[in-house]
């Protein structure tokens, strides 16, 4: 099969990708490794309703990702947040109701000194560009936890930033560029959007599903869609691209990978890649998650004024919220073990992985947390075809000096993903961002 472009990925960023691309008149074909498309996004019947095991939320701003929940006619509803927050730091178990957690007024004092820092850290540097901020190199030399140990007094100040890092990138402080997180934050409009529900990322949910995007960009795609073809090898031969893999072979003017940099190191691309972008592959980890859902019988936190988040330094998880579906048929919790705690309890027993998590939830939110109907949960570092969760985020030392390589087309091969964003980084907006950048390139060098 010949086409004009071919699309590895049929995530957010491929389908969105390819329903432009054919809406310019452009023969496209998309391969997919899994069986399904969604990338990580995935939508199933769980008890009484639909719940998500990947990606699950519309961030307030989000303009691309509202204007196609419109073109397709899906629902969407507000995250559950009202009421009293817990922190267990330790053996202490704290309540609040702001979007700061609760520490001791000294605490509190350097926690805003610390959001005040970083606050003028990022609106130094450029999402789109963040090499050519003017303080690059020494960003990027450092990790966070570098910067923390020497900007932070608090023991737990440091916690709360170790717990912001964990819930948006699901790693670990030591492993995270400071530059890359200024950069990521730049993206989403600042640091505080991460974190926050109420005009922040995790603003609203789907009410039948967040995959429900690429289902509804399935249907409307007109080219060749085939699944269970993991790609294995792109080459250019005579002028044209070739893809290889498993199940077949296709030949295209060019090729859109769309896939996070460390799945794109699994494909044999030759000697067509620059340097730098193979650099990129190799220090672009993704985030280590496993999403727990908690079904109960009545949403009993609500009962004693809490509003289902809960914060935990002691915990497996790092962080949960009210995960009810939106009529209210299913109550749940969703608990989220990631970065370490997820490295040290993946491989253990889901039996003792579920206790551990069902006694962290009873200290903070009593007894009734211990009577779960069900419990279901994804550990994306199992998935052979993620490899981890949400998204990969770029060591120290990187991003200054091979960063322009992250979404500089290498001839006809070009990269989209939510990792290439320059707006919302990591978040399904950020795959559109991708998908719309990319379609730009190709429809601008004339393909087809």
């Amino acid at each position: 099969m010949h086409v004009d472009v071919a699309i590895v990925g049929a995530g957010l960023a491929g389908l969105a990708a390819a329903r432009a691309l054919e809406d310019r008149g452009l023969r496209v074909a998309v391969v997919e490794a899994r069986d399904r498309v969604g990338g990580r996004t995935l939508s199933e019947p769980i008890g009484r309703a639909t719940f998500d095991l990947g990606g699950q939320w519309i961030g307030a701003g989000q303009r691309r990702l509202r204007a196609l929940i419109d073109e397709l006619g899906l629902a969407t509803f507000p995250t559950r947040h009202q009421g009293i927050k817990i922190l267990e730091r330790g053996d202490r178990v704290r309540r609040y109701r702001s979007s700061i957690p609760s520490l001791p007024l000294l605490g509190l004092l350097e926690l805003q000194r610390t959001l005040s820092r970083l606050d003028r850290l990022t609106r130094g540097v450029d999402p789109a560009a963040p090499w050519a901020s003017p303080r690059a190199a020494e960003l990027d030399g450092i990790s966070l936890e570098a910067w923390k140990r020497r900007t932070i007094r608090r023991q737990d100040v440091r916690d709360m930033v170790d717990l912001a890092i964990r819930s948006f990138l699901s790693a670990e402080a030591s492993e995270v560029s400071l530059l890359h997180l200024l950069a990521y934050a730049g993206s989403a409009g600042g640091l505080m959007k991460l974190v926050e529900v109420e005009g922040g990322a995790q603003e609203s949910r789907f009410v039948g599903g967040a995959q429900g995007l690429t289902l509804g960009l399935r249907e409307r795609l007109r080219g060749e869609l085939h699944l269970t073809w993991p790609c294995r090898q792109v080459s250019i031969e005579g002028g044209r691209v070739r893809v290889r893999g498993e199940a077949g072979e296709l030949s295209a003017e060019r090729v859109i990978l769309a896939l996070p940099p460390h799945l794109t190191s699994r494909i044999d691309l030759g000697e067509h890649l620059p340097q730098a972008r193979e650099q990129l592959h190799l220090h672009a980890p993704i985030g280590a998650t496993i999403k727990v859902l908690l079904l109960y019988r009545a949403p009993f936190w609500r009962d004693q004024g809490l509003s289902g988040e809960a914060l935990s330094t002691a915990a497996p998880f790092c962080f949960t919220y009210d995960n009810s579906s939106h009529d209210d048929a299913q109550p749940a919790l969703v608990a989220f073990v990631t970065g370490d705690m997820a490295r040290r309890w993946g491989p253990r027993p889901a039996a003792e992985r579920h206790a551990a998590i069902i006694d962290g939830l009873v200290r903070a939110f009593g007894p009734a947390a211990r009577e779960v109907e069900a419990i279901v949960e994804k550990d994306w570092g199992l998935d052979p075809w993620a490899r981890g969760c949400p998204a990969a985020f770029l060591s120290p030392g990187v991003l200054h000096t091979c960063g322009p390589a992250l979404r500089a087309p290498a001839g006809p091969i070009h990269f989209a993903g939510t990792e290439t964003a320059r707006e919302w980084n990591g978040y399904l907006e950020g795959a559109l961002e991708s998908a719309e950048r990319v379609v730009g390139e190709i429809v601008g060098a004339g393909a087809g």
